[in-house]
């Protein structure tokens, strides 16, 4: 599911910044940015994802800075001040025109200030329990988005069932009306008509176009459908399962048609199935 998460916070001289984006897929794919001080936690930073997510595409990015008060103090490095004073010096000494460099300048060589590095391992720590928060704040965004998705896909099983009562009301027509039809053309040939046989075939013609057992397998799916969405378990699998086969029945529905009525029918449940699909694409 889309999501977005970010959380900051200060340990140990340092200022940690996660930021977590999430879109959807159908398996869990975890892509890790950690700065170079950090670069051993990613080991664990997916270890942790993968306690908590089953499914989508995360992006995890983590950034840190030195805390403001440590920011504005200036460390000299004396062995590196020393250096540079000794190469001064020497410089003088071999030429009159040479001039010493000024504070400023001396402050500005590379080196000579140095940024205060923060302890390593307090700071991992800190990393983990700040991802951990970083991850409920995710995981709640993705709850919130599951909540309107389940009621988006109920919507859509209860389009569903009204398709399907639809064509169990229907049925009893479509019979008669193809049982009519092949009277009437029988009645047009001028030929003797062995009633018997004709009876058969005409069985035969409406058990090929008999749908009842479809219609019962998508009653069945709507059902199973709706158990599974109650379910505190990841269900995105089940459901991409469960999408198929109400594929399947409908795509039967429709080639089993006798009328135009139940053509439409079975279109309007493509419809619904395909709008399910999508939305399933974006469940854990």
């Amino acid at each position: 599911m889309t999501a977005f998460a970010r959380v900051t916070g200060e340990k140990a001289g340092a200022e940690l910044t996660w930021e977590l984006r999430s879109v959807n897929h159908r398996y869990l794919e975890i892509f890790v940015r950690l700065p170079e001080e950090l670069r051993a936690l990613e080991p664990r930073v997916r270890e942790r994802v993968n306690v908590r997510l089953g499914r989508g595409k995360l992006e995890c990015v983590l950034r840190w800075r030195l805390a403001p008060q440590l920011a504005d103090e200036l460390e000299l490095d004396p062995d590196r001040l020393k250096a540079v004073l000794d190469a001064c010096r020497e410089i003088e000494t071999r030429s009159s025109e040479a001039t010493s460099p000024g504070v400023m300048e001396l402050l500005r060589w590379p080196g000579v200030v140095r940024d205060p590095e923060p302890e390593t391992a307090p700071l991992q720590e800190f990393a983990l329990a700040s991802l951990e928060q970083a991850l409920d704040e995710l995981v709640a965004t993705r709850e919130r988005e599951g909540e309107q998705t389940r009621e988006l896909l109920s919507t859509r099983l209860d389009g569903i069932g009204q398709q399907v009562k639809k064509a169990r009301k229907r049925l009893p027509e479509v019979q008669v009306k193809v049982r009519n039809k092949v009277q009437a053309r029988l009645a047009e040939l001028e030929t003797q008509i062995d009633n018997d046989r004709v009876e058969q075939e005409l069985v035969f013609l409406l058990q090929k176009m008999d749908v009842d057992e479809e219609l019962d397998r998508l009653d069945g799916h709507v059902t199973e459908t709706r158990r599974v969405l109650e379910s505190d378990e990841p269900v995105g699998r089940r459901l991409d399962f469960l999408m198929q086969e109400f594929n399947r029945e409908a795509n039967t529905l429709g080639s089993k048609s006798a009328d135009r009525e139940t053509t439409a029918i079975s279109v309007e449940l493509k419809v619904l199935i395909e709008q399910m699909r999508e939305q399933v694409q974006n469940v854990e």
